[in-house]
């Protein structure tokens, strides 16, 4: 498929995890691509596996945390000075936090998970929406979780942000669909990336590939989901076949999140 000829996207997070498999699926569909990390090192790793697959990928890696808005708009900025558009945007760097109760969870472990999961989506949401307003076009995908759309317990900071990821999706989906803008989130369970084993083994320490396998054992089908099969939804969404679905969040999760 050719659906990213032509096309330059951004994806924040791109260092690894849902990041970098998206970036390698459109990377085969022909896109541009501004890969964004607070980490230098996997975003080299990302471009070197990405044109081990498809090598006339045109990358741009920018070193920034989305924390920080001036960053932001760096990558923002960087986007357009070099390609003169952004047609599609993976919204997605985030962590999870240290898991606790809420009354054992820190003032300042709740405000750093909000301020990269919540915040950071917010100010990319902000700036790569006046560049999508005045161009008439554009379409991008917010990374939520299943953990904003239910409760998940000992995540606190967690839970609230990706809520709050969801009701931005809603809000400015709403806002900016007659400017020709397409605002969608997805709602990812257990998939199979570097946080998610960092979460096991928080829960499981060194046992945490057992935990891991009690922890699916509740879900519909019984796997982890894989990085590469959310790299297609989100292919899909940020592509012009997803243009009229706008302000919905997408779960990706084997069923586990309708489940009673």
């Amino acid at each position: 498929m050719t659906r990213f000829q032509e096309k330059v996207v951004i994806i924040t997070g791109g260092g690894s995890g849902l990041g970098r498999a998206t970036a390698l699926q459109i990377a085969k569909e022909g896109a541009t691509l501004i890969l964004v990390d607070v980490n230098k090192d996997g975003l080299e790793e990302s471009k070197n596996e990405i044109l081990s697959h498809a090598p006339d990928t045109t990358i741009e890696l920018v070193e920034a945390n989305v924390t920080n808005e001036e960053d932001v708009k760096k990558y923002i900025e960087i986007t357009v000075d070099k390609f003169g558009k952004i047609d599609g945007f993976f919204n997605n760097a985030g962590i999870e936090g240290k898991q606790n109760l809420t009354e054992d969870y820190t003032v300042d472990e709740f405000e750093r998970v909000v301020s990269i999961n919540l915040n950071g989506v917010f100010y990319g949401m902000k700036h790569a929406l006046k560049v999508m307003k005045e161009q008439g076009f554009g379409s991008i995908v917010n990374t939520a979780s299943v953990g904003g759309i239910r409760g998940v317990g000992n995540q606190s900071g967690y839970a609230a942000s990706k809520h709050g990821v969801v009701g931005l999706t809603r809000n400015s989906g709403v806002e900016y669909g007659q400017y020709g803008v397409s605002i969608k989130a997805i709602a990812p369970g257990a998939i199979m990336t570097p946080m998610v084993e960092g979460s096991l083994k928080q829960i499981g320490g060194e046992n945490w590939e057992e935990a891991g396998k009690e922890f699916v054992s509740v879900n519909p089908m019984k796997r982890f989901g894989k990085p590469e099969e959310v790299g297609y939804l989100v292919a899909f969404l940020l592509s012009n076949q997803a243009d009229f679905i706008n302000a919905a969040v997408i779960p990706i999760d084997g069923g586990q999140s309708y489940k009673y």
